[in-house]
């Protein structure tokens, strides 16, 4: 924790800036990653991707599919692959809540941002989501353009 401020230090690694442009976010939690020893190593260098990426189950569990954490530099022959599949960390109850609502109301689980906790672990913050239409996009672009319009009003004559 920082001395300023009572809230904890996080170190983002990757973040997927256009979840929320694309996206209209219920709901969001933190998930842990099942990792190997050159993706926690590359990760610290910052070198990781994850704006292609979504959560899907598999076979009852929850994988992260498409992100992308590039091979360890110094890394040798037991390297990891850079795109495979990684296991996401949620307790049952969660996974069941996730599951109904992905089955049965047609949205998705989408990464948001990776990043190292506190502790030095790395987590996931996953969103709960439902994909925006063409028009709902305009509309967010007018809201995010009318503020910036404002800001810029409220500065030049203040």
């Amino acid at each position: 924790m920082s001395k300023q401020s009572k809230t904890p230090v996080r170190k983002v690694l990757a973040e997927n800036r256009k979840a929320r442009f694309n996206y209209e976010i219920l709901d969001t939690l933190e998930a842990g990653l099942v990792l190997a020893g050159t993706e926690v190593k590359s990760l610290r260098a910052n070198k990781a991707n994850i704006a292609e990426s979504y959560a899907s189950f598999e076979s009852g569990e929850l994988w992260l599919i498409n992100s992308y954490i590039p091979e360890y530099t110094e890394g040798n022959r037991f390297n990891h692959e850079p795109r495979r599949l990684r296991k996401i960390l949620i307790n049952k109850r969660e996974m069941k809540q996730l599951f109904v609502a992905i089955s049965r109301e047609g949205m998705t689980l989408v990464p948001l941002r990776l990043y190292f906790n506190v502790r030095g672990r790395a987590k996931l913050e996953l969103a709960l989501a439902r994909g925006k239409k063409t028009h709902d996009k305009r509309e967010t672009e007018k809201k995010r353009d009318w503020g910036r319009e404002k800001a810029r009003l409220l500065r030049d004559r203040g």
